[in-house]
């Protein structure tokens, strides 16, 4: 479905994703050493990243191909001790409302936060019927095709998303990025990676949300003016198992630190 053109009313906010900003820049970001790591990397480093992860799975291939031509090999007879059987009843199964995977299994669209009423769409596209698949997210970026790569890496799965803005200033992004988690945690490197880029930008406050462990908001108090008008953001950044929580607000004034961790309190909650 084509989205139309909307133009921009006086006073009304551009599109913040049409400009690179502090978390579309190529800088450091940090892995689970403490180490820097790139969240926006170069093209250079992607692509010798993607040469390595193919190189592994070539070899895995070459190796299957040179196994599946031997001969098979008798096993060993097994030799095991005889055990007594343990006696009572095992624990009981977790039920749908303690098993967290269970519900992120699940429609993931559910778990977002309601629009409040009143609220309009936002003017520029969040993906489609609610779901942002891995190129729309890895648009979102300043380099498309590295993005795009190194999510690949990081084993994306799934994104769900929705937005709204009240008045024509206020404006609110939430996605919930879920990933596969079977080789890479790219849930706790998405989120902090989003911490490194939020916190080292100037004139930014930051709170921890409460009940999160890491989970973090963030108030950045110097707008943009690059749009023409000044454009101030706050946002916030947790996460759950598998589950990279995102959050961004834009307006034209300054934004209250009670607005942002309102939000992130609440979706965190329906996680």
């Amino acid at each position: 479905m084509e989205v139309p053109e909307v133009a921009d009313a006086p006073g009304s906010v551009p599109d913040p994703h049409a400009s690179a900003s502090a978390r579309d820049q190529d800088a450091p970001d940090a892995s689970g050493t403490g180490t820097p790591v790139l969240r926006r990397r170069g093209r250079t480093a992607l692509l010798i990243a993607a040469a390595a992860v193919l190189g592994v799975v070539a070899g895995t291939c070459a190796g299957y191909v040179v196994q599946a031509g031997r001969e098979p090999t008798a096993l060993p007879p097994l030799s095991q001790p005889v055990l007594a059987q343990a006696k009572g009843k095992g624990p009981e199964p977790l039920s749908a409302a303690q098993d967290r995977r269970l519900r992120t299994d699940g429609d993931l669209r559910k778990l977002l936060l309601k629009r409040p009423s009143g609220a309009r769409d936002l003017p520029y596209p969040q993906g489609r019927d609610g779901w942002m698949n891995l190129a729309e997210y890895a648009e979102d970026f300043s380099r498309p095709d590295g993005a795009f790569k190194h999510e690949i890496s990081n084993e994306f799965r799934r994104a769900a998303v929705t937005g709204w803005r009240v008045g024509s200033t206020y404006h609110v992004e939430v996605r919930l990025v879920q990933y596969r988690q079977e080789e890479q945690l790219g849930a706790a490197e998405s989120a902090e990676n989003a911490h490194y880029w939020a916190g080292n930008k100037g004139g930014t406050d930051s709170l921890a949300i409460p009940g999160t462990g890491d989970g973090m908001v963030y108030v950045h108090t110097r707008p943009e003016t690059e749009f023409g008008v000044p454009l101030y953001s706050a946002e916030a950044h947790a996460r759950r198992g598998d589950i990279a929580l995102e959050i961004w607000v834009y307006d034209t004034k300054p934004i209250p630190k009670e607005k942002i961790m309102d939000l992130a309190k609440r979706q965190v909650g329906r996680l």
